[in-house]
């Protein structure tokens, strides 16, 4: 941990990595192994993220039934066509090596019922042609982010910073050089109130998604998509920003706005129904339940909006009650605190923003377009979700392509060149601001706007609705960041009005409905499939 007593010492790494999700921990991981020293940057906790909450579980080729190939054309199917195959191929055939990795770290996945197979159990998903789901009970996130976050609190060569919110990247024309590289992050260190400057030879972002930018959304307070909007800040493209994934079933209860009730409810046998008992899912997809999310999602929406409801329902009470409590511990145990028992009753269930599919451009690699920094997990675009990301895949991104990152900075190591001296932060031009109110307003605006205009279904009226709020809120927003300093909420704020003009410009440009992108204007799909790809003004 690093010494509260001498804060102000240069901070200069081998590797800087904001974010401690699954993909952040994985890369620290594997770079001390190499011997590295890596500065390890949380927004809150080191825990606190969006891995933590993840449900389900991961997907991987582990059984003798399954294959490669049902796993890639399972995934391709789920993306709508814009999957690009050479990276669905690449992370597929990697998924067992990294499951194996993490059982050799002690993430203590469920073991099967029976010894007729896998030594795992394995369930089945939305999407999914096999059970091919590793998970441990229903609270997998938690079992291996407090996994790994054990492991790199011991880790040689690791330093944590909890509580650091990044504010902006730090690169050579920032500070008036010709050639282009990153070279560190300013950083808000939210104990000491101030921004501290950390320089690094490679810089990471896997600060998850920007779910956020919704008024109901799935995820913890961290997703505000500050690596996609520091990234198009710096000149790095951003791609398929409209493809905003709606988690179907999100609990409708006042005390538990962002509880998830997993897809693998569905998977093991849960139906969705309206008030008087009937199912409905079959009317829209031939898979029901399993149907891919997006359209579980829209179905939802499609119902709620025609019957008038505040919810559905998600009903599993007709499988064994000792069956349910063994399944979904963590699922049972919170519906009950509310009030709720799901072996006996129905559970009233909305959709939610709950993942971001698009991102920051990156190869295989994790490589950005701009040298010296990565992007990995939920913040990059690697072409593996397409138009929509198949249920558990997430993880598995995370996994991979942290394996990837850390090969890809390793194979560069000697022609990086060390970091120079970085300048401090200057705020000598701006005050404390006496209007905090403002920037609450602002947010709790821009979330709603996004939810009314930009969400499941969409028109050019909603969309056009929404560009101009948005031209407004950046235009105030930008004014206030110039003559205030910054707080946590300032910079997520800065942040999620970028990453809502990112997903108006991408969800306007697209002339069809595909995948999560549902518009009334355009319910056709085109015949070819093509990436929504945003290219910054600096972009050279």
């Amino acid at each position: 941990m690093p010494d509260d007593n001498n804060r102000d010492r240069p901070t200069a790494y081998d590797v800087l990595i904001l974010g401690s999700g699954a993909a952040g921990l994985t890369l620290a991981l594997r770079l001390a192994a190499a011997g590295r020293r890596i500065a390890l940057l949380s927004k809150g906790a080191l825990s606190e993220g969006g891995t933590l909450y993840a449900q389900g579980g991961i997907s991987a080729v582990l059984d003798a039934e399954d294959s490669i190939e049902s796993h890639v054309a399972d995934t391709l199917a789920a993306g709508a066509g814009l999957c690009d195959e050479r990276t669905v191929e690449f992370t597929v055939s990697r998924g067992r090596a990294a499951i194996e990795w993490l059982i050799e770290r002690g993430v203590p996945f469920t073991p099967a019922e029976d010894d007729t197979g896998y030594a795992y159990h394995l369930t089945r998903e939305g999407g999914h042609s096999h059970r091919r789901i590793i998970h441990a009970a229903d609270t997998t996130g938690r079992a291996v982010e407090t996994t790994l976050e054990g492991l790199a609190r011991r880790a040689a060569g690791v330093e944590i910073f909890e509580h650091h919110a990044a504010v902006d990247l730090i690169t050579d024309s920032r500070l008036g050089r010709p050639r282009e590289r990153c070279l560190g992050a300013y950083v808000y260190d939210i104990a000491a109130e101030r921004v501290r400057t950390f320089a690094a030879r490679n810089v990471v972002l896997a600060t998850g998604g920007a779910n956020l930018a919704y008024l109901y959304s799935s995820n913890p307070h961290s997703a505000s998509g500050d690596g996609i909007a520091m990234a198009w800040r710096a000149g790095c493209r951003v791609a398929n920003m409209e493809f905003m994934q709606f988690h179907p079933t999100c609990l409708f209860h006042p005390r538990a706005r962002s509880f998830l009730i997993s897809e693998a409810v569905r998977g093991e046998g849960g139906h969705l129904c309206l008030p008087d008992g009937s199912r409905f899912m079959t009317h829209y997809h031939p898979d029901g339940e399993l149907a891919p999310r997006d359209v579980v999602a829209r179905a939802i929406d499609a119902e709620m909006k025609r019957l008038g409801l505040d919810h559905v329902w998600l009903d599993i009470s007709h499988r064994d009650a000792d069956f349910i409590q063994r399944h979904f511990p963590a699922i049972h145990a919170r519906c009950l605190e509310l009030g709720l028992d799901m072996t006996r009753e129905p559970l009233p269930v909305v959709p939610a923003a709950h993942y971001t599919c698009g991102g920051v451009v990156t190869d295989l690699g994790g490589r950005t377009d701009l040298p010296g920094l990565y992007a990995i997990g939920e913040t990059a675009y690697t072409g593996l979700h397409g138009a929509n990301r198949m249920a558990s895949n997430s993880l598995l991104e995370c996994l991979v392509f942290a394996t990837a990152a850390a090969e890809s900075i390793e194979s560069a190591w000697e022609t990086v060149p060390a970091p120079p001296s970085l300048p401090p932060w200057d705020e000598s031009r701006v005050t404390d601001s006496d209007e905090e109110v403002v920037v609450a307003h602002n947010w709790q605006e821009l979330r709603r706007f996004m939810w009314d205009y930009v969400g499941i279904v969409r028109t050019n009226k909603r969309l056009a609705r929404a560009r101009h709020r948005v031209k407004l809120l950046r235009s105030e927003i930008h004014e206030f960041y110039g003559n205030y300093r910054v707080t946590p909420d300032l910079i997520e704020l800065r942040n999620l009005v970028e990453v809502a003009d990112l997903i108006v410009r991408s969800a306007s440009d697209r002339k069809e409905s595909r995948g999560l992108h549902y518009t009334l204007d355009y319910p056709e799909t085109l015949p070819e499939a093509v990436p929504t790809v945003l290219v910054p003004d600096c972009y050279g």
